[in-house]
């Protein structure tokens, strides 16, 4: 299967529509369920301040397409830097999200990554090329060596993600995600330094 034509495109106020697509106990079982209102403001929020703490980056995931299947989740308008919104006309519709940022790991400091790929658009190799590109991303700006991601050992299509991105497994971990909530997840990880032929 070719991968999907597709785009990253940096997370705006305007994206928290997107944020309350994913936030729903479907997209997000595997991960403590759905969050409150005021929970998940503070998470839109945290993502938007990402870039300019130096942190890391969410996206807002494009699926680029000349069919009518065009639109933008939100209320659209170009982005800080000038990149498009992936509204109608601009050839794309939102998908997902994908994202990276620092997180305490192990006695050191390394970038986590996630991702959401809304439920009909599964299937298609989205989260897989969305997180290659997120990796790319990450290694040309990275402060650190490593990038990880946790998913739960009891979610496959997450693990398979993670190998189809050009993860390593490093084994099993007791990861905890939300705050206060325990499970166990599988260690994936990108050497950065690496894709920077350092």
């Amino acid at each position: 299967m070719d991968a999907p034509a597709l785009r990253l495109e940096p997370w705006t106020d305007a994206d928290l529509g997107l944020l309350r697509l994913i936030n729903t106990p479907e997209m997000r079982r595997h991960v403590g369920g759905p969050e409150s209102e005021e929970r998940m403001l503070v998470r839109h929020r945290r993502y938007l301040d990402f870039v300019p703490a130096g942190i890391g980056c969410m996206y807002r995931v494009v699926l680029e397409t000349d069919g009518p299947e065009t639109g933008r989740v939100g209320s659209g308008g170009a982005g800080p830097d000038g990149v498009g919104s992936g509204g109608v006309g601009s050839g794309g519709v939102d998908v997902g999200s994908v994202g990276y940022a620092e997180r305490a790991w192990q006695g050191g400091t390394v970038y986590e990554m996630g991702w959401n790929v809304l439920a009909p658009y599964r299937g298609r190799g989205i989260a897989a090329t969305a997180a290659r590109a997120a990796v790319e991303a990450a290694a040309r700006t990275a402060r650190h060596r490593h990038l990880h991601a946790f998913p739960s050992v009891d979610h496959p299509a997450s693990n398979a993600v993670c190998r189809k991105a050009g993860f390593t497994l490093v084994g099993e971990t007791d990861f905890e995600f939300p705050p206060g909530r325990w499970m166990r997840s599988n260690d994936w990880r990108v050497d950065l330094s690496a894709l920077r032929g350092a």
